[in-house]
């Protein structure tokens, strides 16, 4: 048999435990049903006219469920045949009885019901008897001993029959005894009962001696035929002698042992009374048995869960859906009528509600939406009561665990992470740990860690550094250099085991620390192989500003803080400011032109340890007038009269192209005035060349009436200007006279504009003429 409603793949069909699972087996695939053992009817049902094996079958298909309610009936069929209690038995009967006089006989038994159960009884062909077949209360059907004839003990003593008991299965089955019939001599009365037959109720739960009946029979005879004496006939089943027992002398019934209503609900039996005279003949009182229900069975619990790993415990997932079936609840009273109707209750948690599914089965379903990480296991209770009075009722504890579901991504406690390293760390150092906390379980809420591809100054960020993809530790792969590089940003990806895949992501924000690893750089005046020479007028008064120190340091903050201070010179009167490294002449000065001052400067920054660059600053000395404001410290505060920069190299400009156009005009009338002479072809001495051209450059000096420029000769090493010798040809081919080339030397800053700007007209010009052979 199958229960496949469909042909999907994805359907499945799960059999619920019931309390007589073992017989029928479900395939999950298609549903088919087959035994599981064999089946005894008569074991399972005994003489319960309709035998059932009842079970849940839950369907899936997809992401529905169905339950599916079976009711499977065991047929019976004829294999058992009747049986007697004994394969042969005595009766006696009086000489004297009476035509229509009966005696009970001893019952065959048969396990079949139905058609199958006994349906007839046959005695074998004699002369004096036959039989009546009846049918007991509790649904036997016996057979009566019936004379027919009046007996003779003198003419025949005993009579030898056989009985016959026959089913009505296909091909039938039968069970036979023997009985003997003895005839006994004549007994003129017998004992009588108030009633030849009873009918009453005995509550299952009577205790054992509990009175029946009281039974009383009357013997007209006196003496020992008239006393009574009580018992079984030999009829009553070993059972029935076993549950109750019959005084001997009283004729009181009571109980013998507990009786169950649930296993038999009725019994017959008879109770012989027979005189104490010579050949009795008893009188039989039949009486019907009828156990009443009582509430004395509590309800049994059975929970069958959809998901199991280990006895008493449902899993289900934390996705499930609202109504999802969690486990099957059957029940069972063994009681009857209202005393069987069980109502079951669910107590723990709202998370899960019963729902009846047939009248002894309910489901525990899902009532809200499930969230393993909040709650990870519930403890449900489960009430069944029965309706009896007093109610019964079980407690069952019944655990639910949630089973995990890949739906936490990975958490990082922070989007950004900023963490520092010093520069010139060593290849390898450690940085740092980051980590991401995952609520799933297991491959679900294990993590790994990967760095995000990315491009950082033109190379893949894996150059920069390593990532442990277990532990989540960091790795610089070189050394970082903060003066190239102060942040870097790294972007980590966290990805759990499950599946589908959960990832996050979280940014390293690397801040690189500045070491103290660079010096300060001197850049300003400028250096050559670590000294610079500065021109000042050598009359400067105390105060003056000769010039100033510039320097840079790569690094920063602290690091990068300068100050400034001579450390070898400062007794030659001049001073640096620490803070702005301005140099000022610190006294009067007394030197020479020929005097050459030097004095070490050193620039120092803050770090720790500091680091410092020297420079020595030779200090030449000039003629010249201080400027009209000299740039003099006041007051502990420096003041400077600077002029505007770019006027000031306008001016420097314009005059140093006013010089040069003299120069050439100059060499051109010289070279004009030799060619004149040589061809005049005057063959007398040429004269002095230099003095001439002296005599004539000293009249144009003089038609400038001094007001341009003083001319006198230049010192060796002149402070602003040079001059070179350079030998061109003339027109005609002769040596020419030297070129004069002026170059004003600039100096740096606006102050040393301004003090050469003061001084353009009084700067000394050496002019140097070549002398040439004709």
């Amino acid at each position: 048999m199958s229960l496949s409603l469909s042909h999907s793949s994805k359907t499945n069909f799960r059999m619920m435990k019931q309390f007589n699972d073992s017989f029928i087996r479900v395939r999950e695939s298609d549903g088919e049903l087959t035994v599981g053992e064999r089946i005894d009817r008569e074991r399972i049902c005994r003489h319960t006219p309709q035998c059932l094996i009842t079970f849940d079958v839950v369907h899936f298909s997809k992401e529905r469920y169905r339950l599916i309610h079976v009711e499977v009936e065991i047929k019976d069929i004829n294999d058992n045949s009747p049986e007697f209690p004994n394969k042969e038995s005595v009766v006696e009967i009086s000489e004297n009885a009476a035509v229509g006089s009966r005696i009970p006989l001893d019952p065959a038994a048969d396990a079949d019901v139905g058609s199958n159960y006994i349906q007839s009884y046959q005695i074998s062909v004699n002369s004096h008897f036959t039989i009546d077949v009846l049918l007991r209360a509790d649904g036997v059907k016996y057979a009566e001993l019936v004379l027919m004839k009046e007996l003779d003990r003198e003419t025949q003593s005993s009579y030898t029959v056989e009985l016959v008991a026959t089913d009505g299965g296909n091909p039938y089955r039968s069970g036979s005894t023997k009985i003997t019939i003895k005839v006994t001599d004549f007994n003129d009365n017998s004992p009588v009962f108030d009633q030849n037959s009873f009918s009453v109720s005995l509550p299952e739960d009577a205790p054992v001696g509990a009175v029946i009946l009281d039974l009383n029979a009357v013997d007209a005879d006196e003496g020992l035929n008239g006393e009574v004496a009580y018992g079984f006939g030999k009829q009553v089943s070993h059972e029935i002698r076993e549950l109750f027992q019959v005084d001997n002398k009283s004729g009181r019934l009571t109980l013998r042992s507990p009786v169950d209503f649930e296993d038999k609900s009725t019994y017959e039996l008879d109770v012989q009374a027979t005189d104490l005279g010579p050949n009795p003949t008893p009188s039989v009182c039949k009486i019907i048995i009828h156990v009443t229900d009582v509430n004395d069975n509590a309800p049994e619990i059975s929970i069958t869960p959809m998901t199991s790993i280990s006895t008493g415990i449902a899993y289900i997932s934390e996705s499930a859906e609202k109504d999802s079936l969690v486990a099957l609840i059957s029940t069972l009273d063994r009681d009857s009528g209202v005393n069987s109707q069980v109502h079951c209750t669910l107590y723990g948690h709202d998370h899960f509600k019963l729902r009846q599914a047939y009248e002894d089965s309910y489901m525990i379903v899902t009532a809200a939406a499930l969230d393993r990480e909040r709650i990870s296991e519930y403890n449900l209770t489960v009430m069944a009561e029965d309706f009896g009075s007093p109610a019964l009722r079980k407690i069952t504890q019944y655990t639910i665990r949630l089973t995990d579901e890949n739906d936490n991504a990975p958490h990082f406690t922070k989007a950004v992470y900023e963490v520092s390293v010093v520069e010139n760390n060593a290849p390898g150092a450690y940085i740092t740990t980051v980590q991401a906390s995952d609520a799933d379980l297991d491959n679900n809420g294990k993590i790994t860690y990967r760095l995000v591809d990315s491009v950082i100054m033109g190379s893949p960020v894996n150059t920069f550094v390593s990532l442990n993809s277990v532990s989540g530790s960091i790795y610089a792969l070189r050394s970082f250099n903060y003066e190239v590089m102060k942040l870097l940003d790294i972007h980590i990806k966290a990805s759990d085991g499950g599946s589908p895949q959960l990832q996050s992501t979280a940014v390293i924000r690397l801040k690189i620390v500045d070491q103290n690893d660079n010096q300060p750089s001197i850049i300003e005046p400028p250096l050559y192989k670590g000294s610079a020479e500065i021109f000042l007028p050598k009359d400067a008064p105390a105060g003056y500003v000769v010039t100033q120190i510039k320097a840079t340091d790569a690094d920063e903050g602290i690091n990068a803080q300068l100050s400034y201070k001579i450390t070898d010179g400062g007794h030659l009167g001049f001073s640096v400011n620490k803070d702005t490294g301005k140099v000022h002449v610190s006294r009067q000065l007394t030197y020479d032109l020929t005097d050459n001052v030097k004095v070490t400067v050193a620039v120092s920054d803050n770090g720790s340890p500091a680091l410092s660059s020297t420079a020595i600053i030779h200090f030449s000395f000039i003629e010249g007038t201080v400027p009209s404001m000299p740039s003099l410290a006041q007051n502990g505060n420096e003041e400077l009269f600077e002029w505007d920069m770019s006027i000031a190299i306008i001016i420097v400009l314009a005059g140093s192209c006013s010089l040069l156009l003299l120069a050439i005009i100059l060499i051109t009338t010289i070279c004009s005035r030799r060619k004149k002479e040589t061809r005049d072809d005057d063959k007398e001495d040429i004269p002095n060349v230099e003095n001439v051209e002296s005599g004539h450059v000293d009249s144009l000096i003089t038609n400038h009436n001094g007001k341009v420029f003083d001319a006198h000769p230049f010192p060796e090493n002149p402070p602003l200007a040079s001059s070179n010798t350079t030998e061109t040809g003339c027109e005609d081919g002769r040596p020419a006279a030297g070129i004069f080339e002026s170059n004003s030397r600039v100096m740096e800053g606006k102050l040393k504009v301004s003090h050469y700007f003061s001084e353009i007209f009084k700067v000394p010009l050496k002019l140097t003429l070549s002398s040439f052979e004709p």
